[in-house]
């Protein structure tokens, strides 16, 4: 019997399988039950290809997940905000699209998360994808997003 994944490696775990998620929406229209259920299924805490999954924190995933999806106008909106002069959300590639969108989610609607703690994580799950440069990128623009809608 296995132990259980500490909160803070199921919820980093929520969060790198969120971004997939939002990726695989955005890539293949995927309904939010179907997606859902998919990862529910067979990603969260799963093996694939000998890789090992962490224990996802299923609720948290969700959260992010539907909320990302339903505030993505207002979301973008703020992401647009912060872009720089010259730069719109279209020119960002997809994966670094979704990885702003689910910290952004957090930001505005998880209060109960500190807003270090998103950063942070997000930063992480940017070096899953990125080399450092974007992962700066994400630091300073969720940082920047933070400050806006938590003073």
């Amino acid at each position: 019997m296995t132990r259980p994944a500490p909160r803070t490696q199921a919820r980093a775990a929520a969060r790198l399988a969120a971004v997939q998620a939002l990726y695989q929406h955005e890539m293949e229209g995927t309904a939010i039950a179907a997606l859902l259920h998919e990862f529910h299924q067979h990603r969260l805490g799963a093996v694939i290809e000998d890789a090992e999954y962490a224990e996802a924190d299923v609720d948290f995933f969700d959260d992010v997940v539907k909320g990302a999806l339903a505030r993505r106008d207002e979301i973008d909106a703020l992401i647009a905000a912060k872009l720089a002069a010259g730069w719109s959300l279209e020119r960002l590639d997809r994966p670094m699209r979704q990885i702003l969108r689910a910290g952004a989610y957090e930001l505005i609607a998880r209060a109960d998360v500190p807003m270090g703690a998103v950063i942070t994580e997000y930063v992480d799950v940017a070096h899953a994808f990125y080399d450092k440069r974007e992962a700066g990128f994400v630091n300073g623009l969720l940082d920047a997003i933070g400050k806006g809608v938590r003073g």
